[in-house]
């Protein structure tokens, strides 16, 4: 008995002792992760402090390419100093064109800039359409379908989105699961067993072949035949309402389930229900019915920017800003919306977010974008044109010039949903003017009196006046552009609209007319990965 006791004890102490052994070596590991070669440190951090560029994002992946559109997303730059990680996607859709059924692992927030949409999203179990203008923002939720619907006539649909990463999957820029698709792309039916889904649906087993087969024309399709040939959704709108009414029934076993029939199978076929329902149009709803574009779903409505009167406004430009109290479905995703239209020679004073980093489009214009380092040297002082995508970290002190020119408009997302409060580093309501004292002008090793003088030299406030230090030159074609410039994130063969749709165009920004489709003529240089550190108050 004794002999048993003492051998117990001593493999228990073996084990406690490899177990501490492995925690340690875990932990040593760990921080051996963050024991880089101070040399190599080095090396990174004056290779990032001599990249003009690093701020302006450019890997950009594209998820989905057909004849009907493209969805490209922009990759976002990681490290430690993003506090949220989020990539910016850009969605064309040519006209009568779906953006088929599906579910995505990340939640998006759609802006639209250009073009009129139909969206569908099954909401708290029940599907909710709405019709979105030029200017809406409006949020898909990850793991909720959707589907998208261009109902512009005559005109491209162009849609600006972040793509929120905290809740995804890990496995790629997004994962889109696909509800409707057949051979090109599949759907995620296709995936269960055929009697599974012959119950599920309550259909043969030719008729469930032939309906996860026949779609093959890829995840954004065309739904009308001129001037493409008649694809699986084009079909069926050629029937009579009738007729289609009764195709889906059979499509989707719109029948009586029998009382023993899985929940997982009814859950399946409402779904399929709505969604199609929703799609092909029933109850005798037209085009001009208005709601045609609502349904009776508990989906939220979309916010219009556009419409928003700005925030603040001077003769120098305004800046329109969005937060969870204006718009509560920003509160699930953690992101605001921001929008600003500089005059031409104007500039957003420097100013600094403390509580989001910032990631920004350019939508007009060309302007020089300056980010300063924490220990006060310039990080990024670059030219931006039409189509550019910059980011911004959180804390560091940055500002935004347009060029003489012409005015410069740029939209972004935050990373945060709280109210912004920017702390501006000069103008009237500046830090420095709030700082004023004996404090600071010992910090500056001037007087009082020098330090008043400098601080109210300027009388304007957020939006200044810059003609000296805007950029004079002018737009460039994208061709004569610095080569390495990479495909931009809508297409490049956008075709001129004919001048009676150009009258349509809607009002864009604060009360200004918008005279073109905006092209996005190109991404900027590559970004380059400088590791997990940044240069913070280095000297």
């Amino acid at each position: 008995m004794g002999n048993r006791v003492i051998s117990l004890l001593v493999i228990a102490i073996v084990l406690c002792y490899g177990l501490s052994m492995a925690v340690g070596f875990y932990h040593d590991e760990d921080r051996g992760r963050h024991r880089e070669d101070p040399d190599q440190e080095q090396e990174e951090q004056e290779a990032m402090m001599g990249d003009e560029d690093q701020f302006l994002l450019q890997k950009s992946k594209q998820v989905v390419k057909t004849r009907a559109g493209e969805m490209r997303v922009v990759k976002s730059f990681g490290g430690r100093i993003v506090d949220k990680p989020m990539h910016i996607g850009f969605i064309t859709m040519e006209p009568k064109s779906l953006f088929v059924p599906q579910y995505m692992d990340s939640s998006l927030i759609l802006f639209v800039h250009s073009g009129e949409a139909k969206v569908g999203l099954i909401y708290k179990d029940e599907l909710g359409e709405r019709r979105l203008k030029p200017g809406d923002v409006y949020r898909i939720p990850a793991g909720s379908p959707f589907y998208l619907v261009n109902t512009g006539e005559g005109q491209r649909l162009h849609i600006i989105c972040s793509v929120d990463k905290s809740e995804s999957l890990g496995l790629d820029t997004l994962q889109s699961f696909y509800i409707g698709g057949g051979q090109y792309p599949a759907s995620v039916l296709a995936g269960f067993d055929n009697q599974i889904l012959k119950s599920a649906l309550n259909v043969t087993s030719s008729e469930l072949s032939d309906f996860l087969s026949m779609q093959q024309d890829g995840p954004i399709v065309y739904v009308t035949e001129y001037p493409h040939p008649p694809s699986l959704w084009s079909r069926f709108l050629e029937l009579k309402e009738h007729d289609r009414l009764q195709e889906m029934k059979r499509m989707v076993g719109f029948t009586e389930e029998p009382d023993h029939q899985e929940e997982q199978g009814q859950t399946l076929t409402r779904s399929w229900r709505k969604l199609l329902n929703s799609v092909f149009g029933s109850n005798g709803k037209t085009k001009d019915d208005p709601d045609a574009y609502k349904g009776k779903g508990k989906s939220h409505d979309a916010y219009n920017l556009f419409k928003r009167s700005a925030d603040f406004k001077n003769d120098y430009g305004w800046s329109k800003a969005l937060d969870e109290s204006d718009y509560s479905p920003l509160k699930d995703s953690g992101v605001g919306v921001f929008l600003v239209n500089l005059s031409a020679g104007s500039m957003m004073a420097p100013h600094v977010n403390p509580i989001a980093t910032e990631y920004g489009v350019i939508l007009r214009g060309s302007g020089t974008i300056q980010i300063v380092f924490p220990n006060g040297t310039s990080a990024m002082n670059t030219k931006v044109h039409e189509g550019d995508v910059f980011w911004v970290p959180r804390y560091f002190p940055f500002c935004q010039i347009a060029s003489r020119t012409g005015p410069l408009e740029f939209f972004g997302f935050t990373t945060s949903a709280r109210k912004n409060r920017p702390q501006f580093l000069v103008g009237a309501n500046s830090l420095l003017r709030e700082l004023r004292g004996p404090e600071l002008a010992a910090s500056f090793g001037v007087n009082e009196d020098r330090l008043n003088r400098f601080v109210h030299a300027q009388g304007e406030s957020v939006i200044l006046p810059s003609a000296q230090a805007a950029p004079p030159y002018k737009e460039e074609p994208p061709e004569e552009e610095e080569e390495g410039r990479s495909q931009p994130p809508y297409k490049e063969d956008e075709r001129e609209q004919p001048q009676e749709e150009k009258s349509r165009q809607p009002p864009y920004g604060e009360g200004e007319t918008m005279q073109k489709q905006v092209k996005f003529d190109r991404l900027s240089k590559v970004i380059k990965s400088f590791g997990n550190d940044m240069v913070m108050g280095l000297g």
